[in-house]
């Protein structure tokens, strides 16, 4: 036996020493996190009397030698006499994993190399880049490290986190007959707090997160949103004692066998959020950016309706559009009922039709272009913008006239886009279409509004009925002219 962990922990809490999480009741090494016969770890939640507070120990496991690719890291942990027990938790830094797995490669580029393991990035400040892997992890350059590793060279993640946590978890069951969790553990930074902490990002044996909703809290208060990440509490114990750069890469927790499982379990995979339920799938800039580029013009819409404050609050990003003199020419018409779009609708589709007639079309070129018109009428939610333009100028010749009221246009149309784009950031989809724009009196009578007010098209609104089909990229230079 190496000797550890240690009966009695001496020389503090340095690395490679035994960090004890409750005190000893009675030296004996008996009591939560202390050394027991055969029976395995005792904690609170299994025999312990009402006195006994529930604990643990985490110590680093001290002697692993360099690891190197074709290594197997059961047998270099089985080397060093570990004295494992049922209900352990081991966390092996993915560091050795990678190597042992031969995820070391040559780059004399490090960027060459996250950019290989980059499917999506998700924020970028000068040279540093979040990105999301191939492993469905969002982190700092792609989990490429370069560190601990001969110069020249990088460490890639493991390629399938869970699958090596398996391995390695079967291979102390052959050779040291336990029944141990294993978590492959990784260093990560977090959006709202300054500082690196240790992740779970491969798991085996171990309940990885703790869905306690549906229960109550001490209070008898109903619990609805609480789901522990274990795995993560676990990994983020054994950075204490495993450090940045003490060479002790595994550690072993004992003391909370209820987290342990007789299966596999599902892994660490289960704890990476999906791009549905990502409420920061970009960083800031990023979004502001995807919001423009990615909105899109939507033709088809589910029957689920519009909630009327997400347009309201688009309206309100609609509104801080520029526009001339300090004036405010927007105004928004939201047709929330289903009467008071069917009869808009009817009546532009009237005025409509009579135009056509009188360019002497035939009745089945009518047909088919009113039903260009479809996408308005298929929208649960309609939304006709107006310009107005009080506060212009009036110049007293055409030409300076035509380009005051060019001028509200423009600004009409950005607001427009403003509300689209909030519209996008809502998780709705919208269509921007001119019909309003060519009948305007009728627009008008229909929805009683000012003389002044000038239908700019009509919004539809809508939840998506399919994702859209991938924009194919365009070349910028063909629309730009320097001088």
């Amino acid at each position: 036996m190496s000797g550890f962990p240690p009966e009695e922990p001496e020389g503090g809490t340095g690395h490679g020493a035994a960090h004890a999480c409750a005190p000893e009741p009675d030296g004996t090494g008996g009591g939560p996190g202390g050394r027991l016969p055969s029976g395995g770890a005792r904690t609170a939640y299994e025999g312990a009397d009402d006195r006994t507070p529930p604990g643990y120990r985490v110590w680093a496991l001290p002697g692993l030698p360099e690891v190197r690719p074709g290594d197997d890291i059961a047998k270099l942990i089985t080397a060093c006499d570990p004295g494992l027990v049922d209900g352990d938790v081991l966390l092996v830094t993915s560091k050795i994993v990678s190597k042992a797995e031969g995820r070391v490669i040559r780059a004399d580029d490090r960027e060459a190399a996250i950019d290989a393991e980059t499917v999506r990035v998700v924020a970028r400040r000068g040279p540093l880049r979040i990105v999301e892997n191939r492993q469905g992890l969002i982190m700092a350059a792609a989990g490429v490290d370069a560190s601990n590793t001969p110069l020249g060279t990088v460490l890639l993640l493991p390629e399938d986190p869970d699958a090596s946590a398996r391995a390695i978890r079967e291979g102390l069951r052959d050779t040291l007959g336990v029944e141990v969790a294993v978590i492959v553990t990784d260093t990560f930074g977090r959006p709202w707090r300054t500082g690196l902490t240790d992740v779970a990002i491969g798991a085996a044996g171990v309940r990885v997160l703790d869905d306690l909703r549906g229960g109550t809290d001490t209070y008898g208060s109903p619990l609805s949103a609480t789901v522990v990440a274990t795995a993560d509490e676990l990994a983020a114990a054994g950075d204490l004692v495993k450090g940045k750069a003490a060479g002790l890469p595994v550690a072993v927790v004992r003391g909370l066998p209820h987290v342990v499982t007789g299966d596999d379990g599902e892994g660490a995979r289960a704890m990476v959020r999906g791009a549905r339920d990502d409420m920061f799938r970009l960083g800031t800039s990023e979004a502001i950016r995807e919001a423009v580029s990615q909105r899109r013009t939507v033709r088809a819409f589910t029957d689920e309706p519009v909630d009327p404050g997400a347009v309201r609050r688009a309206v309100a990003a609609a509104v801080t559009a520029p526009a001339p003199h300090h004036t405010t020419p927007w105004r928004f018409v939201l047709l929330e009922s289903e009467e008071s779009r069917t009869k808009l609708l009817d009546a532009m589709r009237d005025a409509w039709i009579s135009d056509l007639r009188r360019d002497g079309r035939t009745e089945e070129s009518i047909a088919k272009r009113v039903r260009r018109g479809d996408v308005l009428r298929n929208a649960p939610y309609l939304v006709v913008p107006c310009m107005v333009m009080d506060g212009s100028h009036t110049y007293g010749d055409a030409r300076r006239d035509a380009a005051e009221r060019e001028m509200f246009v423009v600004a009409t149309g950005a607001g427009v886009q403003n509300l689209l784009v909030a519209l996008a950031g809502e998780r709705l989809g919208s269509a921007w279409v001119s019909s309003t724009m060519f009948c305007r009196a009728v627009v008008r009578e229909v929805l009683g509004l000012p003389e002044n007010w000038e239908p700019m098209g009509a919004v539809a609104v809508g939840h998506p009925a399919e994702e859209p089909r991938p924009r194919p990229g365009r070349d910028t230079e063909a629309f730009i002219e320097v001088r």
